[in-house]
């Protein structure tokens, strides 16, 4: 009940913080550990750095299905706790605990006999290659252990709690960033195990992290009871979590594929800009992942007071959110604009073989940047769209921005005026599909905002 009257009653802004921010500390450090992974990486050999970068947006995937899972869950479970539905959200806990070991299990299998052919659509170069399935092999086979964090910390943020979901993701990205410089270089009585150790130590970290948050959901003091020995199939469960899941599952997909298309797209100028492009995709986690921490706060507040029929504070909800995310989002892209040499200069050596990256990267940060102001309120809105449970909206937006506008300007402005003009098909595409964004949101949101305040009067 005390959960249920402060998503319904105290403050906007302070609520919304109060949510927010141990996600937006833990992501800050899961994006930490992600820039960390990939200097430790360029330091050890700048080949391994591309192989990585190649292998990323398989790696994507992963996050895709564990993404998509855990924000249908979240969603369905806030809207049911809304509705004083207890039963339904314990049981899509047990449902989704149960669909993190079959994923883990197929993409083990994945993993085991098709790694090298996945890596080898990409690059000729046999180095490159062997480095790209050293890792990707790794972390599928290991994939379970990164399902069930990811999955379990939207279970509980479903019913608003965020602490626990942080010391999650502390324990998991701490541990990565002791592990890495350990396995990856040898140190002490570590082996050297180059980028095999940088998988290693992303896998044990994951696995050390999902056993701490099953711990927490079984033992802790939760809205959600989860008991397997009433579990009993529902596939309707299934089909209410992946209604707002699979369209968030499939815009992570979307970026896996766009990121691959891009890389064959820089790579046809050099095997040097691809990894100027994981560079940067790096980089720009530690700009947006506070925006995605400040969601975990915003969607639980959305998806009760829907569910609860008080447009009201919704509105004021999507108000703050819109403005605390181009804050975040503007502050990023000042730091891109004044010390992008800086930045890239992390990742790499001081030999002079590394200039090369370090000019494509320069320039890339700076021209990518103009867009982020934007980005963060076009994140909002996406997430919106989710907890009013109109995830096919948010599909639509990221497929119309990611693959029809990005990638076909990319490759064009790539023939134009060569690898340079293709970074300014970013902020090109951040742009149409804000407008459009901006414009079906108002357009949904004064259809609910009507009915609900109709259904208020009756």
């Amino acid at each position: 009940m005390e959960n249920e009257n402060r998503m319904g009653t105290q403050p906007i802004v302070p609520l919304l913080f109060k949510l927010s921010i141990p996600s937006i500390i833990s992501m800050a450090i899961q994006a930490l550990y992600n820039v960390v992974d990939s200097i430790y990486i360029g330091n050890y050999d700048s080949l391994a750095l591309t192989g990585l970068s190649i292998a990323f947006p398989i790696q994507m995937i992963l996050i895709a299905i564990g993404t998509g899972t855990g924000v249908g869950t979240s969603a369905m479970i806030s809207q049911q706790l809304g509705k004083g539905n207890k039963d339904n959200a314990s049981s899509a806990t047990e449902h989704v605990l149960i669909l993190s070991f079959v994923y883990g299990i197929v993409m083990a299998i994945i993993g085991i006999l098709f790694s090298n052919n996945l890596i080898s659509l990409f690059t000729n170069n046999s180095e490159i290659i062997s480095y790209g399935t050293l890792y990707i092999r790794i972390i599928l086979i290991g994939s379970t252990a990164m399902f069930i964090p990811m999955i379990s910390n939207n279970i509980l943020r479903g019913e608003g709690n965020t602490f626990i979901p942080m010391i999650s993701m502390l324990i998991g990205s701490i541990i990565n960033i002791i592990l890495d410089p350990l396995l990856i270089f040898g140190i002490g009585f570590f082996p050297e195990l180059g980028v095999e150790g940088a998988a290693i130590a992303t896998v044990l970290a994951r696995l050390l992290s999902g056993i701490f948050i099953v711990l927490m959901i079984f033992k802790g003091n939760n809205e959600i009871k989860v008991n397997f020995k009433d579990f009993s199939f529902n596939f309707d469960i299934i089909k209410d979590i992946y209604k707002v899941g699979f369209p968030a599952m499939i815009m992570q997909m979307l970026a896996s594929f766009m990121t691959s298309g891009l890389n064959l797209i820089v790579g046809a100028f050099s095997e040097t800009a691809i990894a100027a492009t994981g560079i940067y995709f790096k980089l720009q986690s530690f700009v947006f992942m506070p925006v995605f921490g400040l969601n975990q706060g915003y969607m639980p507040i959305i998806g009760y007071n829907y569910g609860h029929n008080n447009p009201k504070r919704m509105k004021k909800t999507i108000k703050y959110g819109f403005i605390i995310s181009f804050i975040f989002t503007t502050l990023g892209f000042l730091l891109f604009q004044l010390i992008p040499t800086q930045l890239i200069n992390l990742f790499i050596s001081s030999s002079e073989e590394n200039q090369e990256l370090l000019e494509i990267g320069t320039i890339a940060l700076k021209t990518i940047s103009i867009a982020f102001p934007i980005i963060g309120p076009a994140i909002i809105g996406s997430t919106t769209f989710q907890g009013i449970g109109k995830g096919f909206h948010s599909l639509t937006l990221s497929f119309l921005r990611q693959i029809v506008i990005l990638l076909p300007f990319a490759y064009l402005l790539g023939q134009y005026g060569g690898l340079n003009f293709i970074w300014f098909s970013f902020p090109l595409s951040e742009l149409i599909a804000f407008i459009f964004m901006i414009l079906w949101l108002r357009k949904s949101l004064n259809n609910i905002f009507s009915t609900m305040e109709t259904n208020q009067k009756n």
